[in-house]
């Protein structure tokens, strides 16, 4: 038995953060409906993959959190849409949104509503500014919050900074957060039995993100500098160049930087205390710089790492799929003949693994309201009061 099996998921949730929180908790045995506007369906259906993934609205944004969830379509701006919305919470353990603040609210669909009709309901929002604050009316996507929290301005070096983080890691890390924030919530109601409000911020989280740098800023009034690929205090911490490719060194602890320094065949260079590494950085940088050119980092890789220091050469993505080491962690799922795709699909898993009950992919992504019918029929919907819904747009 998977931990969240028994669970039941309202998610209007779309784009990235939000339906990655509430993936986690399908491929943890969470029965999840997903729910979408028939007319304006989620817009991560029509990104990625190219036009033939997008002209079947199941674009790649969307395909990266659809499986084990169900697809129901259903407009939440008409009263039969909400009404419909209310029989399904009734059933119902957790529900997620991601819209701007305020705006469930003016659809008496806000927390303060809900909270009194389900009193035992998790309503969890995610936004990007939160639901407090002068901000809270904002907007905006993982790029613009990179830019306000600072984390921009933080990333690459004095010729190319402010530079954007490649990955969409704060709609992750946002959704991370959520499916913590849920877990957690869950987990307090079963103790109280009590429904919970949670509210997760982009902004906190990419703030969450930075907290070291916070600290040190709050200690002594500078920013953070701008350090590139190489670490703010240590030499042994860094990007390099080598004989061919560029090597990560992580020598950051004092053993590890003594063990470079001596496979280097540089015994005089290693250090005693970390104030001694910080006030010899420049002289050490330069000398790695030298030394480092000597091999390639594929044979740095292999020396380091054979004397426990690591190191790795740095890797396109499609590299690091074909590693061996990579393929024992089930963090991918193969799905045979998708059926709304017409072809097989591999669907990211779980990043962890449990002794027993842990992360399973079940179903493939639903394709745009593919279990409409099914789940309208089970809250007691004939074929033609759905057939009416449909002509109507409902759903």
């Amino acid at each position: 038995m998977r931990p969240f099996e028994g669970i039941r998921v309202i998610d209007t949730t779309h784009v990235l953060a939000g339906p990655f929180a509430v993936y986690q908790l399908a491929l943890l045995g969470a029965d999840v409906v997903k729910i979408e506007n028939p007319k304006s369906p989620d817009q991560g259906r029509l990104v990625g993959g190219g036009a033939e993934f997008a002209g079947r609205q199941m674009g790649v944004q969307y395909l990266t959190q659809g499986a084990n969830k169900k697809s129901l379509t259903l407009d939440l701006k008409t009263p039969r849409g909400r009404e419909i919305l209310r029989q399904l919470l009734k059933n119902a353990d957790v529900f997620t949104e991601n819209y701007r603040p305020g705006s469930l609210e003016a659809l008496g669909l806000g927390y303060d509503t809900l909270k009194e009709e389900f009193p035992s309901l998790i309503y969890c929002s995610l936004s990007a500014f939160g639901h407090t604050g002068p901000r809270k009316a904002q907007t905006a996507y993982d790029n613009v919050i990179q830019a306000t929290s600072g984390m921009m301005a933080k990333t690459g070096t004095q010729a190319t900074a402010p530079t954007k983080v490649g990955l969409p890691i704060i709609d992750y890390a946002t959704g991370l957060m959520g499916a913590f924030a849920l877990s957690s919530a869950l987990f307090q109601r079963s103790r109280t039995g009590r429904g919970q409000r949670i509210d997760v911020a982009m902004c906190d989280v990419a703030l969450a993100l930075s907290t070291n740098y916070i600290m040190e800023y709050h200690l002594t009034g500078a920013p953070p500098r701008l350090e590139g690929n190489n670490h703010p205090h240590f030499a042994t911490s860094g990007c390099y160049e080598t004989k061919a490719g560029l090597l990560m060194m992580g020598g950051a602890n004092l053993a590890q930087q003594a063990r470079i320094w001596q496979v280097l065949g540089r015994p005089e260079m290693v250090k005693q205390t970390n104030e001694e590494r910080l006030a010899d950085r420049a002289r050490e940088t330069s000398l790695l710089a030298e030394l480092l050119k000597a091999r390639t980092a594929d044979e740095w890789e292999k020396l380091f790492m054979d004397n426990h220091v690591p190191a790795a050469r740095v890797r396109q993505m499609d590299e690091t799929l074909r590693d061996p080491q990579f393929a024992t962690r089930n963090m991918t799922h193969h799905l045979e003949h998708v059926p709304s795709l017409g072809r097989d699909l591999t669907v990211p898993a779980g990043a962890f693994t449990f002794e027993h009950g842990g992360p399973r992919v079940d179903t493939s992504p639903p394709a745009l309201g593919e279990q409409t019918d099914e789940i309208l029929g089970g809250l007691g919907y004939s074929r033609a009061e759905i057939g009416r819904l449909r002509e109507e747009g409902i759903i």
